[in-house]
């Protein structure tokens, strides 16, 4: 007697023809794509920057001027001021653009500055920008304002399923983050756009650093924004994203104005009139340091599986900050040397190369698979030589108006963000590179390597004071253990296990440490 054939469940064929329909989704033709390019400096050299600036560059021709930005509220200022005095383009560019207090204000500053006739063009990757498609495609019909998504999501709710079918495509993220104006000046750096990058609302802080540049780099960084904005990852968002209908702009733009009119908006802006760095900016008093300046970026072709030799910014990193022959000082959030990475640092402390590195406890990594990947390497590190600490994270008591602390590591109640690592007291690097396999091999990331003993020892002298208030100090004991030291005034608090974890999260970084995913981290 034949066997019947088994019904499959109605739940399953609806699963499987669902996955089959979003197997045949592609992505739109890219034909129509019009073309555009940063104007040079030249063209926009009597804009009120370019007039503001010329005097400055024409003293310092082979140069570049630089400002760190570490106050998250200057870092907010800098963007604002840099959209309100554009004359003429806004070119931008980020990994993440959040729809929250600082997100919005940005970009009303950036629809205000369409409105006085400034070509913006923003290019934003589709991963980072949840609950923005009905904003962003009302803001994309305003004939001033071009907006690009690179390596989009075709299915756009819930996005997560695009993983099911393309996920060796959408793996690969563009993690660069730029700000420029006029082609005269721009700010880079590891903030993305979103409250905690800027001391906004009552969340946790990321402590970070930006650079706000004038002079010979910025039109190196527009050339780089122009080669991805006309890459084969840059969708225009009328492709991508539903379409919009009347009315849709209107409602973004008042939007915005009740944002801004609600109470911790207003506080915040309060915080943001009150920067030292805007007044010294409005007074013309702002201290540029002047050095030599080079961009270091990957190809966009990185996210297609390309990888030209030259193209890669990790080889070009390594050519620009060259062989050290003193000390390394790195800070970075997500920090997964590999074993090649250890071997390196061992070789280096053998040289005389005395490394520092300062990255995120337990308790301060907001993604703890991450940590996993990095928690098995820190005795070998340790053993190599290496000076390990890890920021602490201790619940800030201040509102929103708080008063960030000006130094790298940010209040007491910060997460780590910052990308920046000095070499023998002379070259700087700032940017979006975390010192891990993501930043080599899958995503795309951009910086600028500063030759400039003035910056690096600004940072260095950052790291060596604060390193011991802010962070504990990670050793090991006489029998080879782990140890975290608290350094409290002249009182030292030692610790046996990740400090201010339980042992649920504990037990999870352990279990995620043997997932062979490093690759993928």
């Amino acid at each position: 007697m034949l066997n019947r054939p088994r019904r499959l469940n109605p739940g399953f064929l609806s699963l499987l023809t669902a996955l089959l329909a979003l197997s045949g989704c592609a992505l739109p033709p890219l034909a129509d794509r019009t073309e555009s390019w940063s104007l040079p400096s030249a063209q926009t050299a009597d804009t009120r920057l370019g007039r503001a600036i010329a005097p400055l560059t024409q003293a310092h021709p082979e140069d570049s001027g630089i400002v760190l930005l570490k106050d998250a509220h200057d870092a907010f200022a800098a963007r604002a001021l840099l959209a309100e005095g554009a004359e003429k383009t806004l070119d931008v560019q980020y990994y993440i653009w959040q729809y929250d207090i600082t997100g919005t204000m940005l970009l009303d500053v950036i629809h205000r500055a369409a409105e006085r006739g400034v070509r913006v063009r923003l290019l934003l990757d589709d991963n980072g920008i949840s609950g923005l498609d009905a904003a962003l495609a009302a803001l994309d019909t305003h004939p001033n304002i071009e907006i690009r998504l690179f390596n989009p999501f075709v299915i756009r709710s819930p996005k997560w399923i695009g993983f099911l079918t393309s996920f060796s495509r959408l793996n690969h993220r563009m993690h660069n983050k730029s700000f420029t104006a006029d082609n005269q000046a721009t700010i880079i750096g590891g903030r993305n756009i979103a409250d905690e990058y800027f001391g906004a609302g009552s969340g946790a802080l990321f402590a970070d650093l930006d650079v706000l540049a004038i002079g010979p780099i910025v039109s190196e960084l527009s050339d780089d924004f122009d080669r991805y904005w006309s890459s084969a990852s840059a969708y225009p968002a009328a492709t991508i994203l539903p379409e919009a209908v009347e009315g849709d702009l209107a409602k973004v733009v008042e939007t915005a104005r009740e944002c801004s009119a609600s109470s911790e908006a207003s506080q915040y802006v309060c915080a943001v009139a009150d920067s030292e760095f805007l007044k010294n900016l409005l007074d013309g008093n702002l201290n540029f340091v002047w050095s030599p300046v080079s961009m270091v970026s990957d190809d966009p072709a990185k996210v297609l599986g390309k990888k030209p030799k030259n193209g890669l910014m990790s080889r070009q990193l390594a050519e620009a900050m060259g062989s050290p022959e003193r000390s390394i000082t790195l800070v970075s959030p997500y920090f997964i040397p590999t074993k090649a990475g250890v071997e390196m640092f061992r070789n280096l402390e053998r040289q005389g190369v005395h490394v520092r590195v300062l990255t995120n406890s337990l308790e301060a990594n907001d993604v703890a698979m991450v940590h996993a990947g990095y928690a098995k390497y820190r005795k070998p590190l340790l053993e190599a030589g290496v000076q390990l600490f890890e920021l602490r994270k201790v619940p800030g008591e201040e509102p929103v108006e708080r008063k960030l602390q000006d130094n790298l590591m940010g209040s007491s109640s910060s997460s780590l963000h910052a990308k920046t690592f000095a070499v023998d007291g002379k070259r700087l690097f700032v940017g979006s590179f975390n010192f891990d396999p993501r930043s080599v091999h899958i995503n795309t990331e951009l910086g600028f390597v500063i030759e400039s003993p003035e910056l690096t020892q600004v940072i260095e002298s950052h790291f060596e004071e604060q390193a011991r208030i802010t962070a504990y100090e990670v050793v090991l004991d006489d029998a080879g253990d782990l140890q975290w030291i608290e350094r409290n005034g002249e009182e030292d608090i030692r610790y046996s296990r990740d400090p201010g974890t339980g042992l649920i999260k504990r037990m999870m970084v352990s279990m995620f440490s043997f997932l062979p995913i490093e690759h993928l981290l």
